[in-house]
Parts: structure tokens; C-alpha cells; sequence
């Protein structure tokens, strides 16, 4: 029996664009038109009162983004103190207890990275979490559309004319 070559399927890249709206009325219109448009509901979500959740599309609260990147560069430093440590109880002379040499380095590792974690959560991730965060707290909705570059612009331009239309009337 021959066995097929294994062969790693290949995530598409997705990109993501969101549109502010100020009531119900106006994101559901928005929806509808990017329907007819050819956008499929699957790549389309609503986010507000009487929809789905910021945490069930994946849009969760500044405080939590910070909390996850903060674990993750703690754990990852935390793992690269403990292996300096025991490189250099190795290689080196080190004077004093072997073990507080190690313990110690791996403690410093892991505070210093929980600091650059949440650090860089709140630089690269919080930021936009909380404008959409407030635009949610004010009442307003969210259209998120998701999908290949090409999908995503063409949402782009259809709302583009939409609102320039719009505004002409």
C-alpha cells in the first residue's frame, strides 16, 4: 500500500477591516449591503447590543490582552533565564550556591519579561482594543469584515461609494 506525501495546507492570510457605526439601524443596513454586494455572512460580524460580543469575535479587553502578552514574554523569558543559568553554572565558576544562582537568574528573567509583556501589550495591542472598546461603552455597533486582501478591499470600495453617495443626497 502506497501512503500519500504528507503536505502542509497553507493558511490563507486574513486581514481585517472595521467600521465604526452610530446605532443599530445603520449597521444592519451596512450588513445587508455588503451582502448584496457578494459578501458572504460568514465573513461578516456584528459586534454591539443585540449581536455578538467584542469576546466572542475575538476583541477582547485591553486589560486582558495585557495580561496574556505579559504571561507569555514571562514564561519565554523564564525559560531562557533557567538555560543562561544553567549555562553558566556549566561553563563558569560561579561563586556561591549553585542552585540560588539559578533560581535567582530564572526569577529575574521571568519579572523582567512579565514588565516588557505588558509593556508591549499595552503599546501594540491595547490601544486599538480600547477605541473600539469605548466606541461599544458609547452604544455604537461594529461591522468587522474578515477575509483574503482582495475580499476586504472590495468591502472597502463598496462602502466607500456608499458613504459618498450618501452624502450627496
Amino acid at each position: 500500500m502506497r501512503s500519500l506525501p504528507y503536505r502542509r495546507v497553507k493558511r490563507r492570510p486574513s486581514q481585517l477591516a472595521v467600521v465604526i457605526l452610530p446605532d443599530e439601524a445603520t449597521a444592519f443596513q451596512v450588513y445587508r449591503l455588503l451582502q448584496r454586494h457578494g459578501i458572504s455572512p460568514e465573513n461578516l460580524a456584528i459586534v454591539g447590543a443585540g449581536y455578538s460580543t467584542p469576546e466572542r469575535v475575538g476583541l477582547f479587553s485591553p486589560s486582558q490582552l495585557i495580561q496574556r502578552r505579559a504571561i507569555a514574554m514571562a514564561l519565554s523569558s523564564t525559560l531562557i533565564g533557567a538555560t543562561l543559568a544553567s549555562l553558566l553554572l556549566v561553563i563558569g565558576e560561579v561563586k556561591g550556591h549553585p542552585i540560588f544562582w539559578l533560581i535567582s537568574t530564572t526569577l529575574i528573567c521571568g519579572l523582567c519579561g512579565a514588565m516588557l509583556g505588558a509593556l508591549l501589550g499595552l503599546w501594540r495591542e491595547a490601544g486599538k482594543a480600547s477605541i473600539y472598546h469605548h466606541h461599544l461603552a458609547k452604544g455604537r455597533y461594529l461591522l468587522l469584515l474578515e477575509g483574503s486582501g482582495t475580499l476586504v478591499s472590495w468591502g472597502q470600495e463598496v462602502l466607500g461609494s456608499y458613504t459618498a453617495s450618501r452624502l450627496n443626497q
